[in-house]
């Protein structure tokens, strides 16, 4: 059994593909019976082997529960735990002309994709989809072994309201099976539907350009991060007119030939296409050299969440990621390692690269304990990652993406430890070397790094809802 990422290969007894809760639990009573370990898949994009894993006996494929409907009882939207983004967008447009502010990549599944904070291009404009999450219907087991199927929501009398926040950050795996979330911005019954959740934008700006990597050198490489991270320093405040910007730039290896930058506008945003302009201008300036102009142009949101300028693991490869939050400019000591590592000559590979995103705006209006995302002020999203055929050398592929890793935190023991600079690691670009004493020397267990001050209150959830650590990978909450 495979997921999107081909580096691992699971061999359960059963992977039961579920229709409903009812058979959700029939399935978990089994395993826990039985006392086989099981793992839940909803999409199949983990970056670590959490389900295709050689000790994982049964999987629980939740691929089946797709049904996205309007909840008028509990005056949101019901979306179950195997939808994928795609179909959500579909379904949610073309039904209410809503969204909710999710990720870019169509085939995930909403199930991981939700509780793991659920980020993406509208973030800067709507927030995270964590903030929309009123209520998740939850199969846990108890002490005594009973199955029992909760839900839990964010009134704050509802005495099931931790497990609700759980499932608001810490990723999936961890307290029990997700088989649906409600969603709504929380308004008071009798809203109309399209009233419920965000309005995606009617149009998008969007852009592509790129740096010849033959035209840079250290300084302008140097000038080029350090300005693209620094536009987000002094544009990532709530009030910004440049929430309705979203970019990604990737920093590839030199053996790809070209840095590329991907941008979308909202064209509602008043002077679109001055804001694109003068955000270009921004990062390329002073770098002395003109970057190429790939693509520009006005499109459809839906026809835009299908588009190719912001995606997912090409599931027809392996691939290794490292993630990190940025809460200031880059540092010269980190530039420096980035232009190092891309530009090594004893290992050339065009599908090594960073992928650095845009965070902050609306992403700061949630205070970081009202959910399980505690990292709330960064101004970007990164990972350092390589992906490669199957069969390739994997050995050096992996040396390449962990040496690259710990030298960008070299002055943090090798991970990016919460501090003026860094704020930690995004539970959804999951890395299971930070529990490795090898590759993290800070001190900080990877507990902190994921969670910050969260992380004690999940345990205490864990500790109520799953006492048996009947769900649980790599880098699952533990008991306290």
């Amino acid at each position: 059994m495979r997921g999107t990422n081909l580096r691992f290969v699971g061999s359960p007894d059963a992977v039961h593909l579920v229709h409903s809760t009812e058979q959700v639990v029939a399935t978990v009573r089994q395993a826990v019976q039985s006392g086989r370990r099981l793992a839940v898949r909803s999409g199949g994009h983990c970056y670590e082997n959490f389900v295709a894993d050689p000790a994982v006996r049964v999987v629980i494929d939740l691929s089946p529960m797709r049904a996205i409907t309007f909840d008028p009882v509990r005056n949101a939207f019901c979306v179950e735990a195997g939808a994928t983004l795609g179909e959500v967008n579909d379904t949610l447009y073309k039904g209410w002309g809503v969204t909710i502010p999710a990720g870019a990549c169509p085939t995930v599944g909403v199930g991981g994709h939700i509780t793991g904070g659920g980020y993406g291009a509208l973030a800067r404009t709507y927030g995270l989809s964590v903030d929309y999450v009123q209520a998740v219907e939850v199969v846990t087991v108890t002490a005594a072994g009973t199955v029992k199927v909760v839900v839990a929501t964010s009134a704050t009398g509802d005495p099931n309201r931790e497990l609700w926040w759980a499932h608001t950050g810490a990723g999936g795996g961890n307290f029990g099976v997700v088989t649906r979330f409600w969603l709504s911005n929380g308004a008071p019954r009798g809203t109309e539907p399209s009233q419920l959740l965000p309005r995606p934008p009617r149009e998008l700006l969007v852009s592509n350009v790129s740096w010849a990597w033959s035209e840079l050198n250290e300084t302008s490489f140097s000038r080029l991060m350090r300005n693209f991270s620094g536009w987000y320093e002094r544009n990532s405040d709530p009030s910004s007119p440049y929430t309705a910007l979203f970019s990604e730039l990737k920093p590839t290896h030199r053996a790809a030939g070209a840095i590329g930058l991907t941008t979308q506008v909202d064209t509602a945003a008043p002077g679109a296409d001055r804001l694109l302009d003068d955000y270009l201008a921004a990062v390329n300036h002073e770098v002395g050299v003109q970057f190429a102009v790939g693509e520009r142009r006005r499109i459809p949101w839906l026809h835009a969440t299908r588009w190719s300028g912001f995606t997912g693991p090409d599931p027809t490869m392996c691939f290794k990621g490292k993630p990190a939050y940025l809460r200031r400019t880059f540092t010269a000591a980190q530039v420096s390692a980035m232009y190092r590592h891309l530009t090594r000559t004893d290992y050339s590979h065009g599908g090594a690269l960073m992928l650095i995103s845009g965070y902050g705006g609306a992403v700061r209006n949630v205070a970081p304990t009202a959910t399980a995302v505690a990292q709330r002020d960064s101004i970007l999203k990164l990972q350092t990652a390589v992906l490669w055929p199957s069969g390739d050398d994997e050995t050096r592929h992996l040396a390449w993406v962990r040496e690259f890793f710990r030298d960008l935190y070299a002055a943090t023991g090798g991970v990016p430890v919460p501090d003026d600079v860094n704020d930690g690691m995004f539970i959804n670009y999951a890395d299971v070397d930070v529990r490795d004493p090898q590759w993290n020397t800070s001190g900080v267990p990877w507990s902190a790094l994921y969670f910050k001050q969260n992380y004690p209150r999940l345990q205490a959830a864990k500790a109520k809802w799953d006492p048996r650590n009947v769900f649980r990978h790599g880098l699952s909450i533990e008991l306290p």
